[in-house]
């Protein structure tokens, strides 16, 4: 039975937990915007003295892989990283979308049809793939503007639900639409990464803790500053 800390930083929520042989026995989140940095390390100190655990007693450690948050991603990278390294502790990685896909099905057991998770991407994009009621992943991760066919093919169908902090941006093309539901209530949560996390642990499915990079998707351009006179 492996003991795996999970670590999801992809999205304005840091959420840390800890599985053993694919159940939740611990779980601490902070939803506070922009404390990843500030927040990580402490919320695994807390997490492991609320389980009562040394680091040691650790199997692995698991890291939200993404898209999402270029500044969450690589927090959560990178400290998931110097954990390895430190205790001599293999790296898994889970896809963010995924996650969020089997989190949804372990909190809607009688939910039919696809789920489609979504994460902002800011104006009218999104994060975003197409999961069926197995979680099975159906149309593969990519960064998508929202338009009215974009979906089209899954739309005709098949009743679909949009999940997420992006799922706000389908709404007013898609509402009219009676096979299709929304439910932006959803939180992604480092619970979702727990079997997804077994099962790459018992495959032996280890990431080179050395060249591992998350899936940014896209890449990281930086806004330019607003204050006058200031260049970049």
């Amino acid at each position: 039975m492996a003991t795996i800390l999970l670590i999801e930083t992809a999205t304005p929520i840091c959420s840390t937990a800890i599985e053993q042989n694919g159940k939740i026995i611990t779980i601490n989140e902070c939803s506070e915007p922009n404390s990843h940095s500030s927040k990580l390390s402490i919320l695994i100190k807390e997490l492991m003295e609320k389980a009562n655990m040394a680091y040691n007693m650790l199997d692995a450690i698991c890291v939200s892989s993404g898209p999402g948050s270029y500044t969450g991603l690589r927090i959560g990278v990178s400290t998931a990283k110097g954990l390895c390294y430190a205790l001599d502790k293999p790296l898994l990685s889970v896809g963010t979308l995924h996650s969020m896909a089997l989190g949804y099905l372990s909190q809607q057991p009688r939910h039919t049809g696809l789920i489609c998770p979504m994460i902002d991407a800011r104006r009218m994009e999104v994060y975003a793939a197409i999961f069926d009621n197995n979680g099975n992943c159906i149309r593969p991760t990519s960064a998508d503007i929202i338009t009215e066919s974009i979906y089209d093919e899954w739309l005709n169908n098949n009743n679909i639900t949009f999940i997420g902090d992006g799922a706000d941006k389908t709404r007013p093309l898609f509402e009219n639409k009676n096979n299709v539901s929304f439910d932006t209530d959803f939180k992604i949560s480092a619970t979702g990464m727990a079997k997804i996390a077994e099962d790459l642990y018992k495959k032996h499915t280890f990431e080179d803790i050395a060249y591992f990079e998350p899936f940014y998707l896209k890449d990281f351009v930086a806004a330019k500053p607003s204050v006058k006179g200031l260049k970049i």
